[in-house]
């Protein structure tokens, strides 16, 4: 990761001061003073502010294919399935990222990286996130453009999003959605906003993240370079 970023997962400061710290000459690397903050390192290095060593954080990445029928949360006992039960017990410490609603199916990302899941989900980043989409009925042209556009829910006008791939097979609409809001169970009210009761919903990507072939209930841990991906 970038020298900056080594820092602000560390607790040295935020990532916006860490580039001030570093270009300020404070910050050595292997005893060399660096000042270049994207400079690459891998926390093996001894990395010193103001000569005070920066021990690296054990981070941890894992992406989950979520069935339908689990809450994504941590503990809920009102929760008859959580997605917790689908991962070991060495990976209870770990945190789900944003929200996948109890019916819904796909890409959830969990870590214990605070500061990667705050810059995913906070609307200020503009994560993008696509969706596999079902609905009843035909979603038409017209529709689709007012979705596009932005349309009222809960009184709040949603933010633009893409939507590709309209398929329109008699009694159901399949599309894909790209939006960068996080709002509780956006994607089905924006459909029933125009009219569409949702069927089925699956999220596909996260950033550049994607889902690819990982089976439904399974997991696995992030590459170094999948992780890369989220910076």
């Amino acid at each position: 990761m970038r020298l900056q970023v080594f820092l602000s997962h560390n607790g040295v400061c935020s990532r916006r001061d860490a580039m001030d710290v570093i270009q300020s000459g404070r910050v050595a690397v292997n005893g060399r003073v660096v000042k270049e903050p994207s400079m690459a390192v891998d926390g093996s290095e001894a990395i010193t502010v103001d000569g005070q060593k920066i021990g690296a954080k054990e981070y941890a990445y894992v992406m989950l294919n979520k069935p339908a029928g689990f809450t994504t949360t941590k503990d809920d006992p009102h929760a008859e399935k959580t997605v917790m039960d689908l991962l070991p017990s060495s990976m209870r410490h770990l945190s789900p990222v944003g929200r996948l609603d109890r019916d819904s199916e796909g890409l959830l990302l969990l870590t214990n990286d605070g500061d990667m899941s705050f810059r995913l989900t906070h609307p200020k980043f503009h994560a993008e996130k696509t969706y596999l989409v079902r609905v009843k009925g035909e979603l038409t042209a017209s529709k689709q453009s007012k979705l596009e556009s932005g349309i009222m829910v809960e009184e709040q006008q949603t933010a633009p999003c893409r939507i590709r791939e309209v398929k329109y097979n008699g009694t159901d609409t399949e599309f894909k959605i790209t939006l960068h809001e996080g709002r509780k169970r956006q994607v089905r009210m924006m459909a029933r906003a125009v009219g569409h009761h949702v069927n089925y919903l699956c999220r596909l990507s996260m950033g550049k993240l994607q889902l690819g072939n990982l089976p439904k209930g399974q997991w696995r841990v992030l590459t170094r370079q999948e992780v890369g991906l989220l910076e």
